[in-house]
């Protein structure tokens, strides 16, 4: 299956040999824009599990649903939380002088030894089981087999851990260890995790511990001397490496308070170049971390709980743990290194602007943060909180650079006294619900996470944004998390962090486990009409955030390609969800839902005029989506198109789909039906065919009419354009109330519907134009409208507001880049000059594919 130019391979061999763990050790090194260390992989042959191929006619399980229990760790497991520091001069103890990663010569030195040449390694293989992982822009050090047999609790625990696992015979002690390790039952995840951990913290191998490698562009290729098949490779491994300051996995930068930080940027080619990984979708894994940064430096990652730091030695470092117990893609491994602050109900602003001068915040950032809201009275103690680092020392905040919480500092909201309506769902499953994915401790399965409305959550960013976040994320968040538990039942998480990313992020947000990235371009802006209006853009994006713990994590796709399993479901719901948590009336909600159709629909409609037609199919790989090669490797078609980075025909030609599919059952009987799909498919990869063909049995009506899957393949999944249902429905929506209601008491959708109407025009004055500004305010109205205004600025020349269009394009990168190409294009000197101009301001913390796509239109 050789790739297109513009496709990303994913070169791993997971038909022959799937990871099922990771155990990351890594150091944030921020003055040379590297994250260094180790990741230890346990692996199991797929001969032990049948190959990852296998059961692709349907859907494929992550792994597991057992109810969880926090079991009691037996004495033989005592201790195994050793500071990594500690572990590692335990190694160097007993490898003598084997060097360690990040030390300089002895780096390259084995790096030479161990890596030889393209040429040398394909011809020299001698029959050689070669193992695969996804990897690019890392620079490797070392491959080691790790010596479990070393752990003292292995032979204690190894009888135990047998008698309840599915041991596979075996001459090897440490191979059948660890496959008891990696088949035990999810009742036991408490002390599986700390025994993965103990291993992973164990020496490499005495003899012949050291494994040759080899790198090329996408891959890492591993192989033991003598070693022919995937049964007698290793079973664990160590792999010693740093990442590039220019990776693609991951954007050093700076945030809106100009201090240093460091985050997965939801790459065109995930975390492989983060860390060495399996990327296909069906190489679910769990994993768990230790993160080594700067004690002033808050650590967020994808992680059930969360941690207490623990000190690092001597250093001026502090270390942070997250484990997950689900099994998931690695491409959903989230990280955020920074000098970030909890936003808490009362931000008192005489302490954020205190803060704020010591953090040294940018004009820029000033500027866009707003006034303050908050009288002095409101002095709390909310930025002043701390953590106990495990030694017992206080971690000092009074200086204004840190601020962290304990898990007293989540948010457990109660929704009564705001007179929400929030169906409980808690009896509508037994107690003794089974799931249909593999083993693995499965909230679904639990009586109180059924119940749970409002998961654990907590709200971070900079110092200069601390007050927009708390007017708008920290109070909606609770309303929408209950409101997506009213629509879809149990939270598949246990608990979320929200961040407030730096500028450069190229996306309005970005959802993970246990985690949220979110683009300052949604914290409100202006002052105009009712309070919950100023927050629509906002709480939306929330909600479609949300969405994606359903779709998109706990139920994801099983061929990348068909990203429209999780965008065009995360934006069908966001508007059921977002609906919900304003409590609308039934009409109300099809008045909004209609507005926003129309919106949508005009912005598909120009995007599919403006694209290769090639990329507005749903379904790219056609009758061949699903399918992999011998090997396990495939390739995600068109993923490093830059085009492709702009478009969000998957999000709308998605939602359009699931819009079609509603109006043929009714809107109620098909979001029942989303969240029956959601308690089957739940811990599951699917594809298209997995949700069309439970609906069409669902509702049998629907091929009567003529539905069939081949007729929805045929007009909405693998053809380009416009179906014809839709254009049908845009004459309707075009005459919906709220479209007709167009006046000065506007809602924000109804002011991009204005504005959307007015770019139609041909010629508008300077005056017009200048009294939409100071009628509607539009400089301080949401992102959305204020990208509609720059767009009507750019295309009337209107210089008086290039001012506007400039701040829009510094501090709304993921909307901004948009304007890039209509500054250019109508070759207006000026207009090119600005153009110019923004992308000088910005260009450092810039996304790197939208920083090469904007230079390539303007340099």
């Amino acid at each position: 299956m050789e790739p297109g130019a513009d496709d990303l391979p994913l070169r791993a061999n997971t038909n022959h040999v799937l990871v099922r763990h990771y155990v990351l050790d890594l150091t944030v090194h921020f003055d040379r824009k590297v994250i260094g260390g180790s990741v230890v992989l346990f692996l199991e042959p797929c001969s032990a599990l049948g190959t990852a191929a296998e059961g692709h006619a349907g859907a494929q399980d992550y792994g597991g649903s057992q109810s969880r229990h926090a079991d009691e760790v037996e004495d033989a497991t005592e201790g195994l939380w050793e500071t990594p520091t500690r572990a590692k001069e335990r190694f160097a103890a007993r490898e003598g002088d084997t060097a360690l990663p990040g030390s300089g010569s002895a780096h390259a030195a084995a790096e030479s030894r161990s890596s030889p040449s393209s040429r040398s390694w394909e011809t020299n293989s001698g029959g050689e089981f070669t193992f695969l992982l996804d990897c690019c822009d890392l620079d490797v050090s070392k491959v080691e087999e790790v010596d479990v047999t070393s752990v003292s609790a292995a032979p204690s625990l190894l009888p135990r851990v047998a008698s309840e696992g599915s041991a596979v015979p075996s001459v090897d002690p440490g191979a059948a260890f660890i496959q008891n390790l990696v088949s035990m039952p999810s009742s036991q995840w408490r002390l599986q995790q700390r025994l993965f951990s103990l291993c992973g913290r164990a020496p490499g191998a005495r003899d012949g511990g050291s494994l040759h490698f080899h790198r090329d562009r996408w891959s890492l290729q591993v192989r033991k001397k003598g070693v022919v098949s995937p049964q007698d490779f290793p079973r664990v491994l160590r792999i010693c490496y740093e990442t590039r300051p220019a990776g693609a996995s991951v954007r050093w930068t700076q945030d809106q308070d100009n201090r240093v930080c460091v985050y997965t940027a939801g790459s065109p080619i995930n975390n492989r170049a983060l860390f060495p990984c399996q990327e296909p979708p069906v190489a679910m894994s769990t994993w768990q971390a230790a993160v080594r940064a700067p004690r002033e430096c808050v650590v967020l990652m994808s992680g059930e709980e969360t941690t207490v730091p623990v000190e690092d030695g001597d250093t001026r470092s502090l270390i942070w743990h997250y484990y997950v117990t689900m099994p998931m893609p690695a491409s959903t491994f989230t990280l955020a290194v920074g000098h970030w602050h909890q936003v808490t109900a009362e931000n008192p602003p005489t302490l954020e602007r205190g803060l704020r001068d010591k953090a040294g915040c940018s004009d820029a950032a000033k500027l866009e943060a707003g006034p303050g809201e908050l009288g002095e009275a409101d002095l709390t103690s909310g930025l002043g909180s701390s953590i106990s680092v495990v030694k017992g020392s206080p971690l000092e905040t009074g200086s204004g650079d840190q601020t962290t919480c304990s898990d007293s500092a989540f948010c457990y909201s109660s929704l009564e006294d705001e007179g929400l309506a929030l169906t409980d769902y808690s009896a509508t499953v037994d107690d003794g619900m089974s799931c249909s994915h593999g083993d693995y401790p499965c909230r679904f399965t639990e009586r109180s996470a059924r119940a749970q409305q409002v998961i654990p959550h907590r709200v971070f960013g900079p110092v200069c944004l601390l007050q927009k976040a708390q007017m708008a994320v920290l109070d909606l968040l609770p309303r929408c998390l209950a409101a997506a538990h009213t629509v879809l039942g149990v939270h598949p998480f246990p608990r979320l962090d929200v961040l407030i990313v730096p500028a450069g992020f190229s996306s309005l947000g970005m959802a993970s486990p246990h985690m949220i990235f979110l683009s300052q371009s949604v914290l409100c802006a202006g002052t105009l009409g009712p309070r919950e209006d100023a927050l629509s853009l906002c709480g939306s994006r929330i909600c479609h955030e949300i969405a994606h713990s359903w779709f998109g994590l706990v139920i994801g796709a099983r061929d990348w390609t068909e990203e429209w399993i999780s965008e065009g479901f995360a934006t069908y719901l966001e508007d059921v969800i977002w609906a919900q948590a304003k409590q609308l009336s039934s009409q109300q909600t099809a008045d909004q839902s209609d507005l926003k159709a129309l919106l949508r629909w005009r912005r598909l409609s120009d995007e599919l005029q403006n694209s290769e037609e090639q990329l507005q199919i749903l379904r790219p790989n056609l009758e061949n989506t699903g399918e992999v090669g011998e090997s396990g490797s495939s390739t995600i078609k068109h993923a490093l198109n830059p085009d492709k980075i702009f478009m969000q025909v998957h999000y709308l030609k998605g939602y359009f789909l699931l819009r079609f599919l509603a109006s043929q059952v009714g809107d109620k009987y098909f979001i029942d039906f989303i969240r029956v799909f959601v308690e089957k498919y739940h811990g599951h990869l699917i594809l298209s065919q997995d949700f069309l063909q439970m609906l069409l049995v669902t509702f049998p009506n629907m091929e009567r009419k003529g539905l069939t899957l081949r007729a929805i393949y045929a007009d909405w999944l693998d053809r380009p354009g416009i179906p014809k249902w839709l254009y049908e429905r845009n004459a309707v929506w075009s005459e919906a109330r709220l479209v007709e209601e167009v006046k000065a008491e506007m809602t924000s959708e109804q002011l991009v519907m204005l504005l959307e109407l007015l770019l139609e025009e041909e010629e508008l004055s300077g005056a017009t134009l200048e009294a939409l500004r100071r009628t509607y305010d539009l400089p301080n109205q949401d992102a959305e409208v204020k990208h509609r205004w720059c767009e009507l600025v750019v295309k009337h020349a209107y210089a008086r507001a290039y001012a506007d269009v400039e701040h829009f394009m510094v501090h709304n990168q993921a909307m901004g880049v948009y304007l890039y190409g209509e500054l250019m294009v109508h070759e207006d000197p000026e207009q090119q000059a600005l153009a110019r101009r923004c992308l000088s301001l910005v260009q450092e913390e810039m996304d790197q594919s939208a920083r090469s796509v904007v230079e390539e239109m303007i340099l």
